[in-house]
């Protein structure tokens, strides 16, 4: 199932202070709406990412997103309820996805977990949605100026995004909805849906004061970590075919190459980096190639794959190198394709990916054109 992820950005976070919109304000040196972008991309279940934005903000949106290869942006509404239903509406008149999750710009630090649970819940054909949430733990007393009674906080909940849906019933909500909902939340429940609740975390809370910045900031640069770097290799001969899948980009050639899956040598050596660095065994653990459902697979659910687990370990990608061996297909017309898509398949900057290529001076059998190496490394951060 395809599910797209639809990033509400067009406020003005007044509350939040400062020169510019809250979602374009820097935490740890990127953009807030970049930091949400990244961790949602880090998922692989979500196969599109489109931003809603308020018009006057082009250029911010600009700067903020600079080669992170998405769709161009929606023009949002006056309310965040006209944002939302017009990118709901963008999605119908093109190529509607099967789910989607409306996410708040505000809330940029959402963990790969809190998203696996949103996807589990949707398995279930009884559910329409799936909404992520906190129990308030805190007593509550009702009051103005003094206390009077009290609050029975059993059942109450402190709602999150990404909010979770099939598709088409919560543009139909949407459709029918008055004017004043806060969230997708109250209009999916308004149209009588069915929405689970999921796990929430304190990590995907939303930015709205000053403060929150400071916990941000705070939240982005105090844990200790742990530098980790390890390396992948792989190796495909050629075969049959007119062309080779290398580094996420196809290559029109004279021969194919030879594999299970799309024999991409490239992101299969990183995906072993990247699974190197936390220890998780190699790609074949992961996917075994006696397993007939990766048979012609597309080699970036691999590397989103090991992605994902470093994410969830807590971990950061700093960099990834890959070097590229064989006399042909030449590399270089393509270098710059394949560094913009590992970075997105990765959800980093195209300047933390390095792609290389080399010749073994027509030694071995790479210099006798019998196929194609790939040697890799890549670098992480974990939490100590």
């Amino acid at each position: 199932m395809r599910a797209t992820a639809l990033i509400v950005a067009a406020g003005k976070g007044i509350r939040a202070g400062g020169a510019l919109p809250k979602q374009f304000q820097p935490v740890a040196g990127l953009p807030l709406l970049r930091h949400a972008v990244q961790h949602l991309r880090a998922h692989p279940a979500i196969t599109g990412i489109q931003i809603i934005i308020n018009p006057d903000d082009r250029a911010l949106y600009d700067a903020a997103t600079q080669g992170l290869d998405l769709p161009p942006p929606i023009p949002g509404g006056a309310t965040r309820q006209a944002s939302a239903r017009a990118g709901l509406e963008a999605l119908a008149a093109a190529d509607p996805p099967d789910l989607v999750l409306v996410h708040d710009a505000a809330r940029a630090f959402v963990p790969c977990t809190l998203l696996d649970a949103l996807f589990t819940a949707l398995k279930d054909s009884a559910n329409h949605g799936a909404v992520p949430a906190l129990p308030v733990i805190d007593s509550l007393r009702r009051g103005n100026g003094h206390f009077t009674a009290s609050v029975d906080r059993d059942s109450l909940w402190r709602v999150q995004t990404p909010q979770a849906f099939r598709f088409a019933p919560l543009l139909a909500a949407h459709r029918a909805a008055p004017e004043g909902a806060t969230d997708e939340l109250g209009i999916a429940l308004a149209a009588g849906l069915h929405i689970a609740i999921t796990q929430g975390d304190e990590r995907a809370f939303k930015i709205t004061e000053p403060q929150d910045f400071i916990r941000a900031q705070m939240m982005q640069t105090s844990t200790s970590f742990i530098p980790r770097a390890a390396a992948g290799f792989d190796v495909h001969a050629f075969g049959p075919g007119d062309h080779v899948w290398l580094a996420g980009v196809q290559i029109p050639h004279s021969h194919g190459l030879i594999g299970h899956s799309d024999a991409d040598a490239g992101l299969h050596a990183l995906t072993d980096a990247l699974l190197g660095t936390i220890a998780a065994g190699d790609i074949g653990d992961h996917f075994p190639p006696s397993d007939p459902q990766w048979k012609g697979a597309a080699s970036d659910r691999f590397l989103a794959h090991a992605a994902t687990l470093v994410r969830a370990r807590g971990g950061t990608i700093d960099f990834v190198d890959l070097t590229l061996i064989c006399e042909r297909p030449k590399i270089g017309p393509h270098r710059a394709a394949m560094q913009a898509r590992v970075a997105a398949i990765l959800g980093v900057d195209p300047g933390q990916v390095s792609i290389k290529a080399t010749t073994t001076e027509l030694l071995g059998f790479t210099g006798r054109s019998e196929g194609i190496a790939a040697q890799a490394m890549a670098s992480v951060r974990l939490p100590a």
